[in-house]
């Protein structure tokens, strides 16, 4: 399971990498005249399905001001055709506006069709003329740019239906229109650029590379550059792939792409491959199950039962090496091996509904690809020596200034890690994860546990989440609860507030394991430094940018590794 959301854990690397494949922080431009000048960019992908909970466009600003500090230009919003889906767009747009970022639409074809072309060019009308709206392909004037458009599948659609609809409901409105059409099945001739969803290893039937064959990320780019025929190409990146869904819902479905060093492997592709533009796959759809998000699971969510998987599981240039200002150690790995056998409880040994063809029993389809390794991405500002304990496993690296990766074979027990130089750790920790030989939940997971060195943000799961971890388990022994020890506490104002992230914690009072339904205390009589590796904050479930001397109806939580004496 998973408690920390890898953005925040693989963020060093994001952030390094999309700085490069853009340009630096400091001389970023708005993303129309980025792209005017011949820059790149960079969206990722958002699941508006899982937000009706939420109820005003501040609800959204947390995840606004995290992808932009991050360096992402764009959010694609995913839409189905849920009641409330225009409402959140709505929502969506405005807190985009409120804080410099821009959307776009990406129509999902598992919920619309592709007879509705001038329903979908008439909403590409509506929220086109939005402030939010990326434009793209401008020269001169703001009217010479184009409402860039995007969907999930949508093979067969009427483009040039959809472009008149959205030209005769806005008089003079010009689109780009960028989907995940298929080499082989979609009109290429008909759209003016392409989306490759496809970030994984796979068999070129949707599953983990296999008998049937083995294609690569690299590959399928290749594909889809053919079929363009030098149209925008729009490349996929994405850190994992685990779905592991059994009769306890309606579109059960079970298998894993070979992840293990994609997202490290991914952004070195993408640094040389120049494809006008990249999607990160996805920010947050932890919960279609798919285990490839990189935003925080904090943020503002409803549930689809994925919650069991990933609670406690802690996202222009050629190279990477100028802008790592600060060393970094990012790890990941399973905490299982693969051959452990949970036959005997997990959750999808029993029928379900195999409409899809993506349900099978027991371990997730394509488990045999994922390697039983420790990773490791060392972020250097200059050489030194990298050191893994994986279990009895021990192995050294010469890390060189820049990014690299490592892999050691996992070991059963405790994870550690650590740089050092001239015989002197400069980073060195523990995992609070251990490998180990126990069906957490009594279900196979082949999600990751990530983190990192210095220690980063603690991302819990929000409520709604909790609340259904236990839906659908053979076993009693997974508490709906996050497994990370929290704590009420006073705060003070960090000295800057140029990362809305970092506030220093101060005076914590009160510990408690689950403090869902428990108010903040403000006591400030009550010194403890216990606190001094603490300085990440939710409040509400989101980070804020100025907490006020009183908070007196807040609920705030600390969360840390080192859970003090007095707990």
């Amino acid at each position: 399971m998973k408690t920390f959301s890898l953005s925040l854990l693989f963020g060093s690397l994001l952030y390094s990498c999309l700085n490069a494949v853009v340009y630096a922080a400091a001389n970023r431009l708005q993303p129309e005249k980025r792209q005017a000048s011949g820059g790149r960019l960079v969206f990722a992908h958002f699941m508006i399905g899982i937000m009706s909970n939420r109820g005003s466009p501040s609800d959204y600003d947390y995840d606004m001001k995290l992808a932009k500090q991050y360096g992402i230009d764009a959010f694609a919003l995913n839409i189905g055709v849920d009641p409330y889906t225009n409402a959140q767009l709505d929502l969506a747009y405005q807190s985009a506006a409120n804080n410099g970022m821009k959307v776009f639409i990406s129509f999902d074809f598992n919920w619309w069709n592709t007879g509705q072309a001038v329903q979908i060019g008439q909403l590409v009308a509506n929220y086109g003329v939005r402030p939010a709206q990326l434009k793209v392909d401008g020269k001169t004037s703001s009217q010479m740019f184009k409402v860039f458009v995007s969907s999930f599948a949508g093979d067969g659609i009427d483009v040039a239906a959809l472009k008149y609809a959205a030209t005769q409901s806005s008089a003079g409105m010009q689109v780009m229109f960028v989907p995940n059409f298929h080499p082989g099945q979609g009109d290429f001739n008909a759209i003016d650029g392409a989306l490759n969803w496809l970030a994984w290893p796979n068999n070129g039937f949707n599953k983990a590379p296999d008998g049937r064959g083995n294609h690569s990320v690299l590959d399928g780019d290749h594909d889809y550059m053919n079929a363009l025929k030098g149209k925008p190409y729009l490349a996929p990146v994405s850190p994992w792939f685990f779905t592991h869904f059994g009769p306890e819902v309606p579109y059960s479905k079970n298998w894993v792409f070979p992840s293990d060093l994609l997202w490290f492997e991914r952004w070195e592709q993408l640094l040389s491959l120049g494809a006008r533009w990249v999607e990160l796959v996805t920010w947050n759809d932890y919960f279609s199950g798919e285990s490839h998000y990189l935003g925080p699971l904090s943020s503002t969510h409803t549930d689809d039962n994925a919650s069991k998987w990933v609670n406690d599981k802690q996202a222009g240039a050629t190279s990477v090496k100028s802008y790592i200002t600060e060393d970094k150690i990012v790890y990941w790995y399973r905490h299982n091996k693969r051959n452990l056998n949970c036959d005997g409880t997990d959750t999808t040994l029993v029928a379900a509904n195999n409409a899809s063809g993506n349900y099978f029993m027991g371990r997730p389809y394509g488990w045999e690809s994922m390697q039983d390794e420790v990773f490791v991405v060392a972020l250097l500002t200059s050489a030194g020596t990298i050191t893994i304990n994986s279990g009895s496993n021990t192995k050294s690296y010469s890390a060189p200034q820049g990014a690299t990766a490592y892999r050691v074979p996992m070991g059963i027990g405790q994870q550690s890690f650590a740089l050092a130089r001239n015989g002197r750790n400069v980073l060195a920790g523990v995992s609070l994860r251990n490998i180990d030989e126990v069906c957490n939940c009594g279900i196979y997971n082949f999600n990751p546990y990530v983190g990192s060195l210095p220690d980063s943000f603690r991302d819990l799961l929000g409520p709604p989440g909790i609340n259904s971890l236990a839906f659908g388990l053979h076993v009693n022994t997974c508490a709906p609860s996050p497994s990370w020890w929290t704590a009420d506490f006073n705060f003070v104002q960090p000295a800057s507030n140029d990362n809305p992230a970092n506030y220093f914690v101060a005076n914590a009072t009160t510990y408690y394991h689950n403090p869902t339904d428990e108010p903040a205390h403000y006591d400030n009589t009550h010194d403890d430094d216990t606190t001094a590796n603490l300085i990440w904050v939710l409040y509400n479930h989101s980070v804020i940018a100025n907490l006020p001397n009183e908070l007196p109806d807040a609920r705030v939580r600390l969360v840390g590794s080192n859970r003090p004496s007095n707990a």
